[in-house]
């Protein structure tokens, strides 16, 4: 058991903000969810190798567009596990969907109020728009019946939600985005339970460990300028461009952020993660390349939902090869709803075999 502290959730949060690109939740949501964390008790972190092969791994997400101000309130982070836990019994440990500044962090509450640890992995490593993505590959099998609880809303208004729904992954997935939609902020979700072997062979496996160490490198640094580079070298990546952001578009729908940010000749278009960056028309990086804004001064990593017009940013890149990615990100059909949303083409680039 690797136990957490507050130098662990400060770094987790700085690199999983990066490794988000653009998505996977507030930074200052999840390093105030993992500080309460640690205050309600012990969240502990396993390696996945020392589960037996049957053990049954839960996973955790916030679901919702990265604008909505509503995040969801503790007790429905634990409900949710507990309403699976009633359905299927004993859960050795917990995982979380994606990367992200908030998505890092989830399961600690959970852990710490629970008992039950997470795992040293993520269903991606890196942050992604839909449901389907975030399922280990799950989604190419037809036959997969997904499980889902889900725990929203603030009640004020009436619009709470708390769902358990069964079926394929494609319409279970959108019942839970549409119930986000619906309470109008994002919900805590519980999903997916599969054996540790099929994690093992499946998942982002070290992502949370990969996480923690481009956040203690990021660290190291103070400026802008030096932390991008420190990024860079830890990812392999490239720096982009500099400079100042001069267009922002920015509407939800369905659940989702969608929009584009240009950069001087640069144009970086995003459903709730960035999926393109062109130059003056030439595509630069596709999703699930990793494109990541940073605040120029102090290299804050800034989400599709904070950039603003104005603002000094760098832009990061770093392709596909480079990042600990789940099964999802495998299957070309999941591609072709991104697609749809922002317009552009997007498996040509990922999957040039489908052609």
């Amino acid at each position: 058991m690797q136990k957490i502290d507050e130098e662990w959730v400060e770094a987790a949060v700085l690199g999983g903000a990066v490794l988000g690109g653009g998505g996977g939740g507030s930074l200052e949501e999840g390093r105030r969810l993992g500080r309460l964390a640690l205050e309600l008790g012990c969240p502990a972190i396993l390696n996945l190798e020392r589960l037996p092969d049957d053990s049954l791994i839960l996973t955790v997400s916030v679901v919702g567009a990265p604008s909505m101000d509503q995040n969801p309130i503790l007790s429905y982070y634990v409900k949710s596990v507990r309403m699976m836990m009633d359905y299927l019994g004993s859960i050795s440990g917990l995982m979380t969907n994606e990367l992200g500044g908030l998505a890092v962090v989830n399961g600690l509450v959970q852990s710490a109020i629970l008992e039950i640890p997470l795992v040293d992995a993520a269903c991606n490593g890196r942050a992604h728009p839909t449901g389907a993505m975030g399922a280990m590959g799950l989604s190419m099998d037809d036959d997969f019946v997904s499980h889902q609880a889900a725990v929203g809303g603030l009640g004020e208004d009436g619009r709470t939600v708390e769902i358990y729904v069964k079926g394929s992954l494609p319409t279970v997935s959108k019942v839970v985005r549409k119930a986000a939609e619906e309470v109008g902020g994002a919900i805590a979700v519980a999903r997916n339970p599969v054996p540790a072997k099929y994690v093992r062979d499946n998942a982002a496996v070290g992502a949370l460990s990969q996480a923690v160490r481009i956040g203690r490198a990021y660290l190291e640094r103070r400026t802008g300028k030096e932390r991008a580079d420190k990024v860079v070298e830890a990812l392999n990546g490239t720096v982009i461009v500099r400079g100042r952001v001069d267009f922002v578009e920015l509407t939800s729908r369905g659940g989702f952020d969608l929009g584009e940010v240009s950069v001087g000749d640069h144009k970086l278009t995003f459903w709730n993660e960035y999926m393109t960056l062109e130059q003056a028309g030439e595509r630069l990086a596709t999703f699930p390349d990793l494109i990541t804004t940073m605040e120029a001064q102090c290299g804050r990593p800034i989400t599709t939902a904070e950039i603003h017009q104005g603002q000094e940013v760098i832009v990061i890149m770093v392709p596909r090869e480079n990042l600990t990615l789940g099964a999802g990100m495998k299957d070309p059909r999941l591609f072709r709803g991104v697609e749809e949303a922002i317009g552009m083409e997007i498996v040509k680039y990922v999957f040039p075999e489908e052609q």
